[in-house]
């Protein structure tokens, strides 16, 4: 998982105590897109598969649809996919990130002038 460019902000969609989406969960369903599965997901962001499960869990609970379709193993193996509203929750999710990103650009660039030269890690 590459770095976070601390010059852009990160965007978190919160309904009541749960994050429904923000930078993490949106990787999340990109990576399920791609690979078809919640444990491919997780290796290739470097997450547990319990954690991956949490975190889709947590968004298809706070949306009114499920956001990541699972399919059971079997004779093929099991299976996830991002469904037409998650699609729909990820595209706009980037392009509230593009917008927000693009309005507080200018004081981004004045106020990353203003963090210090060796953050604390996390």
């Amino acid at each position: 998982m590459a770095a976070h460019d601390p010059t852009i902000p990160r965007l978190r969609i919160q309904l009541g105590p749960a994050i429904a989406i923000g930078p993490g969960k949106a990787q999340l369903l990109e990576a399920i897109a791609a690979t078809g599965s919640i444990s491919a997901a997780a290796r290739e962001m470097g997450m547990s598969y319990r954690r991956a499960w949490m975190l889709v869990d947590t968004m298809n609970q706070c949306f009114k649809a499920p956001l990541v379709a699972t399919a059971t193993g079997g004779k093929r193996g099991g299976g996830a996919s991002i469904t037409p509203l998650g699609e729909e929750v990820l595209e706009r999710y980037q392009r509230m990130q593009r917008i927000a990103s693009e309005a507080v650009a200018e004081e981004m660039e004045a106020f990353t002038a203003l963090f210090a030269d060796s953050p604390p890690s996390s």
